[in-house]
């Protein structure tokens, strides 16, 4: 009888342990997810992803990885498509297990995926993208990378006029969550000014005509054309742009902050403009820091690092320090625990603090203003915050 009983108070002790084990945590790794977009029209984008986070996960796990565990982490293609996306959300979840996906390529696909993660009680950790739905409304399992497309779509508005007071606004914009959410925040501010777009026209994603698009907006006299695209659809907007001979300041957004811009799209790129909250790494940065982390990604990856890389890098590393001060016991509450308690300081390579709370899940909310200037980007502006507007 007392042994029955010991080996029922065993099978039950082992039985409680088992259920508590946090998913996507063993005894000697984390397992993590990346879905990026690997065959799609931001392929170059997804590959710097998958390599900035390849660069950061080897780095960590060669110190001894998090408390003891290494980091593995499982790579999807999402292809840039929202439908493509639910089904790598729900094989790294229901399949692969993964404790968080991180660095989530794309704001269509994470619009897509994030109901299911929210429900499914895995973390949405910095994804790249910037839509408000990433931190709002608040969520234990959303932690936003970056200010959302609305709110940097008020602070770029707000600098240029600052600069000059433009008199048609157009836009240009990717049918899409992005674009749309980035329209918004345009017509937002213009609202706050008393005025409004004068023209507004769209595409579909993966387009490569823009002669119509072009043509309405140069047809409208706009003096400042707010371009919603992403780094392929900016270069060839801009080109058709100059063909025409139609000249406007082009103020774009943080997915159009692409080293291939300038390299692709040769003079006609020249003085353009985008935003961004974490600055390109170029091999000759006045930082040594930068400078030493190119040359050693160009030798792993034999290829320049793009800003995309460095979103990935950051984002892996940011997540390694919380889940390192979260403890050995990692679990979904440890780990917002330890967010919550945390503040980082901008990082030796220039990249922003990080500064969360149960209420907002934006770890950052400024912006730079970037132009093209020859083969490179350079700031324009210092870091701002978005507008105050009525």
């Amino acid at each position: 009888m007392i042994l029955k009983t010991t080996i029922a108070a065993i099978a039950l002790a082992l039985s409680a342990g088992a259920s508590a084990q946090t998913r996507g945590v063993t005894d000697k790794e984390i397992v993590l997810g990346l879905i990026t977009d690997m065959s799609g029209p931001i392929v170059n984008y997804g590959k710097e992803s998958r390599n900035g986070m390849t660069m950061a996960v080897e780095e960590i796990n060669a110190r001894g990885g998090v408390q003891g565990r290494k980091l593995r982490v499982v790579v999807e293609d999402n292809g840039y498509e929202p439908k493509r996306a639910v089904l790598a959300a729900q094989k790294l979840v229901t399949q692969d297990g993964v404790f968080a996906i991180i660095g989530h390529l794309g704001t269509a696909p994470n619009m897509a995926t994030l109901p299911f993660l929210v429900q499914s009680k895995v973390f949405n950790f910095m994804p790249q993208s910037a839509a408000r739905d990433m931190y709002e409304p608040a969520s234990p399992y959303k932690i936003a990378l970056g200010p959302s497309n609305f709110l940097m779509s008020t602070t770029i508005m707000d600098y240029f006029f600052k600069q000059k007071p433009y008199q048609r606004v157009g836009a240009l914009y990717q049918d899409d969550d992005y674009g749309r959410e980035s329209v918004e925040g345009v017509q937002a501010y213009l609202k706050s000014r008393n005025m409004t777009l004068v023209e507004k026209v769209s595409y579909k994603r993966g387009a490569t005509d823009f002669s119509s698009q072009m043509a309405r907006l140069k047809a409208a006299n706009c003096d400042l054309v707010f371009n919603a695209s992403t780094m392929r659809e900016y270069i060839a907007s801009v080109q058709e742009a100059r063909k025409i001979g139609f000249n406007p300041v082009f103020a774009g957004t943080s997915a159009n902050y692409a080293h291939q811009v300038p390299l692709l799209g040769g003079k006609a790129m020249e003085g353009l403009h985008a935003a961004a909250f974490i600055m390109l790494p170029y091999a000759d940065d006045a930082n040594p820091a930068v400078r030493q982390w190119v040359a050693a990604y160009k030798k792993r990856f034999n290829e320049d690092p793009g800003v995309y890389s460095m979103f990935s890098y950051y984002a892996y590393t940011t997540f390694a320090t919380i889940a390192d001060k979260a403890g050995r016991n990692l679990s979904a509450e440890s780990f917002n625990a330890a967010m919550e308690s945390t503040k980082l300081p901008q990082d030796a390579l220039g990249n922003p603090g990080f500064n969360v709370s149960a209420s907002n899940r934006l770890s950052n909310d400024r912006i730079r203003i970037m132009k093209v200037a020859g083969d490179k980007w350079i700031p324009a502006s210092d870091l701002l915050a978005p507008p105050k507007m009525n």
